[in-house]
């Protein structure tokens, strides 16, 4: 198959070497009949979680592979790869970021039909079939060196994790290893209630007393709606309709009606933004806001109330129970992270995140469109930004003007299935914006730098090569973002060497001016005002500008800058006006509000208190207090808790339950279980399951605490593959997460006595889980058309030959099979021990029919 990168410019295409050769001749891309297993041998093959594992090649061609025309390129969730313990046919050494690749030793012969083993070695331990590697493709070479195919490979398999030492991350990790008994164990105390014990919405509100009298919503309701909410009500008829099947009629005004909507602080019952009130009763429904948002707000209470009965059957009618509701926000600022660089994910997909977000209330989405693997979003005369950072596929090598594959993207830009190549349009983000606007979630654009930013280094290397090669040097060092003499070594967290752009170059500065200034146009086309902006500024690799001549100019100059390490700060001062005098608020990950020390640690600066800078915590894990210091420095701080809000991070141990885990694992209850204003009270363990000490650490001041003016989830997408998968990873967590963010203060947060507060938070967990169970995620197999949602795995042990079952979310049902068959909803129902006397498949399922991934006991 012959691809080409798509781009305007053909005079450049030399320069990508997208799946080229370094002469530029362009390959074509095929499968390769030679097959590729691989398997993790094991965690524990030295110190430091050290690793081993094997590929096994197989020849099914009819060529001989020798050692010089062939190579392996793959990518793997990056890792320290070390020297080989004992002599191999073939090595693995890494290129850049995930990219690494696999080539011949001397002497290496692999004639058709033959097999041959490579083991390898690298720090840390793997534990999750995620982390194999991804993507795989063979370049093979002709005699004198020259690229003169591309194969991807179709016959690759991951051999299963199932011994200790592919289930333990080495002798450090702690951590019981995964089993369906260990998970029997940890559901134990979980137990079904009664309904009427469980909550009746999701975030629990402020106040809520059940009436007397409910209503009946019939065919052609009537709803009646004042000025300026136009928009909220029309929501309210689509939502209902959809829902439940109900048609209705929609008037401007205050005359009667069988649902009203209003604006009313006093009637909402707090002059908080957001607030509302919602009663149902004899005479209907009225829902008053403090304004729009809080009418929309108990829009969405109000459908939460609507019976799962109306999802399942549309019967052109709906019971209410009659209610009074007041409620606000305990947090103005609730938000999602969501990556959309290092997988791409459809403007659709982005849409029906932005759905769920308003049902459950949520308010701000940070969309990250900028990274070292993919710049998604279309600026206004600087097309190359999409034209190249928009697409990765096979290049030469790290030098190339073009992307490299990246979590297994493989070698062919715009596959369909690998995720790896895309952007928005302009016309796709205003529409996102609108979109937005519309659930009131405010959208808040992030442009990463000094760091994360090898695509528009990139990208503005294929400008300036293009526009030299036109005569026109002033216009092509307009944008360049890169020192072309930096000799600097470092390796960024990602395991990037080249992705941090030059703070020394004015036009560093006016790049980021010239796509700022094209997010506040395209705020203005869709009627709104661009006030809040993420910088990034997070992860600078130490090292960086250490070896560059117009750094060390700069340094010279400014003596105020002591140490290429703290050029970071002189970046952010730099920049900070620049927003500033845009109307722009400046957000940023927490290293904008820091500085290092002489020792290289990072301390708060107070440099930018009181100027619009709001740092975002994720770090609660190696900088235990971090949150903490910055608001008690007076920073207003969103907590982004990696222990708890990471929703990438996996939701436990499973080999085959995707996900990272560098931070731990993050479950639904490690989103509900959250403590702002003193969260050493839900944070237990780092990542290998060893419990923190908190001894000596700076606690939230009492007066520090109007600082933290928010909390957000994060979904970083280096293993979400598509939209199935992103919900996946958000549903249910965002109920837990929501239910943080909105509801009041829960009375186990300033509980003191560790025992007492524990065995308050298992009870209300129960409670909580309870309602997932029976009520959340069933309504999220209709809502929008249907999420997918994940439906936790049953805990399974056998006992004296007997196999118990239990769930983690009471009110789930857990069927089962003996005859090989995979369980559905109409196999054995589960309830009561059954003998073990051949292989049995279990499988847990919710009242709407989804199910969980099948366990299996017995032989």
């Amino acid at each position: 198959m012959e691809y080409k990168f798509k781009i305007k410019f053909l005079g450049i295409l030399a320069l990508l070497a997208f799946a080229c050769t370094r002469n530029g001749g362009e390959k074509a891309s095929s499968t390769t009949p030679i097959h590729v297993s691989w398997k993790l041998i094991s965690n524990f093959a030295g110190p430091n979680s050290t690793f081993e594992a094997r590929f096994r090649i197989r020849n099914e061609s009819e060529k001989e592979l020798t050692d010089q025309n062939w190579a392996l390129f793959f990518n793997m969730q990056p890792r320290q790869i070390l020297p080989v313990k004992s002599a191999q046919p073939a090595v693995v050494t890494h290129i850049n970021g995930d990219w690494y690749k696999m080539t011949p030793e001397n002497g290496f012969r692999l004639a058709p039909g033959d097999s041959i083993d490579i083991n390898y070695w690298g720090i840390e331990g793997i534990i999750k079939e995620v982390d194999a590697p991804l993507g795989l493709y063979f370049a093979f070479y002709d005699d004198k060196g020259q690229e003169k195919e591309i194969a991807q490979v179709a016959g690759y398999v991951i051999e299963e994790f199932t011994a200790e030492e592919q289930l333990l991350r080495g002798d450090t990790d702690k951590l019981e290893p995964y089993s369906a008994a260990a998970i029997y164990r940890r559901n134990e105390g979980m137990r079904e209630v009664p309904a009427g014990q469980t909550r009746k919405i999701i975030p629990t509100p402020v106040s809520f007393r059940p009436g007397k009298e409910g209503f009946v919503l019939k065919n052609g309701f009537s709803v009646s709606y004042a000025g300026g909410l136009e928009g909220e009500a029309r929501f309210l008829s689509d939502r209902l309709n959809s829902a439940a099947g109900l048609s209705s009629e929609l008037k401007e005004g205050t005359a009667p009606a069988d649902i009203s909507l209003s604006i009313d602080p006093a009637g909402a019952g707090s002059k908080a933004a957001e607030a509302y009130s919602l009663t149902i009763d004899g005479r209907g429904i009225r829902i008053t806001g403090s304004d729009a948002a809080g009418v929309f707000y108990g829009i969405q209470s109000l459908v939460a109330l609507l019976p799962l009965e109306n999802w399942q059957s549309k019967t052109g009618q709906a019971s209410f129970e009659g209610v009074s509701i007041r409620d606000a926000p305990r947090f103005g600022f609730r938000s999602m992270h969501l990556d959309v660089c290092r997988n791409f994910q459809s403007k659709e997909t982005v849409l029906r995140v932005l759905d769920v977000l308003a049902f459950y209330k949520v308010n701000h989405l940070l969309l990250y469109v900028t990274e070292d693997e993919g710049w998604r979003v279309e600026i206004e005369g600087l097309p190359e930004l999409t034209e190249v950072g928009g697409h990765r596929g096979h290049v030469a090598g790290m030098e190339a003007l073009g992307l490299h594959p990246a979590y297994g993207s493989g070698p062919v830009p715009n596959e369909k299935g690998k995720h790896g190549s895309g952007y928005y349009t302009r016309k796709d983000f205003i529409e996102i914006l609108k979109y937005a606007k519309e659930r009131h979630i405010t959208v808040i654009p992030e442009l990463n730098f000094p760091g994360h930013a090898r695509a528009a280094i990139k990208a503005m290397e294929v400008r300036y090569e293009r526009l030299m090669k036109e005569g026109k040097k002033e216009e092509a060092e307009a944008y360049r973002l890169i020192d072309p003499d930096d000799k600097s070594e470092y390796l960024s967290a990602q395991f990037y060497k080249d992705n941090v752009v030059s703070v020394a170059r004015e036009s560093t500065y006016r790049f980021y001016e010239k796509v700022v200034d094209a997010y506040i146009e395209m705020y203005k086309e869709a009627d709104l005002t661009l006030r809040k902006f993420h910088t990034g500024g997070d992860e600078v690799a130490e090292g960086a500008w250490a070896k560059s001549p117009l750094a060390q100019n700069l340094m010279a100059s400014d003596k105020s800058i002591k140490d290429p390490k703290n050029l970071h700060v002189y970046f952010f001062r730099k920049l900070l006006p620049l927003l500033q005098k845009r109307g722009l608020e400046a957000h940023g990950w927490e290293e904008v509000a820091l500085e290092k020390n002489s020792e290289g640690v990072y301390v708060p600066n107070p440099e930018f208190v009181g100027q619009g800078v709001v740092p975002y915590i994720w770090n609660n894990l190696f900088d235990l207090d971090l949150g903490n210091r910055l608001a008690n420095a007076g920073y207003p701080v969103v907590l982004c808790n990696v222990t708890n809000f990471y929703f990438d991070l996996a939701y436990n141990n499973d080999p085959k339950e995707p996900g990272a885990y560098w931070g731990g694992f993050v479950d639904t209850r490690a989103n509900w279980e959250f403590a702002p204003f003193d969260y050493f009270k839900t944070t237990f363990t780092t990542a290998m399951g060893v419990p923190l000490d908190f001894k000596g650490a700076e606690k939230l001041k009492p007066e520090a605490r109007k600082n933290i003016i928010g909390i957000e989830s994060q979904l970083w997408c280096e293993t979400v593959k598509g939209r199935e998968m992103l919900e996946y990873y958000v549903l249910p967590k965002l109920m837990g997460f929501a239910e943080s963010a909105w509801a009041p203060e829960r009375s186990w947060e300033s509980i003191e006595d560790a025992a007492r507060r524990k065995r308050q938070v298992d009870e209300e967990w129960n409670i909580f889980a309870n309602r997932l169970a029976k009520v959340e995620m069933p309504r999220l197999h209709y809502l929008n058309g249907g999420y997918n949602y994940r439906v936790p795995a049953p805990g399974v042990v056998v006992e004296n030959n007997l196999m118990k079952v239990n769930t983690e979310l009471p009110g789930l049902k857990i069927y089962y099979t003996t005859d090989g068959t995979e369980p559905t909803t109409s196999s054995h129902l589960f309830s009561e021990p059954v003998p073990v006397n051949s292989r049995i498949q279990v499988r847990a399922f919710d009242s709407s029919g989804s199910g969980s991934r099948i366990i299996t006991a017995g032989n």
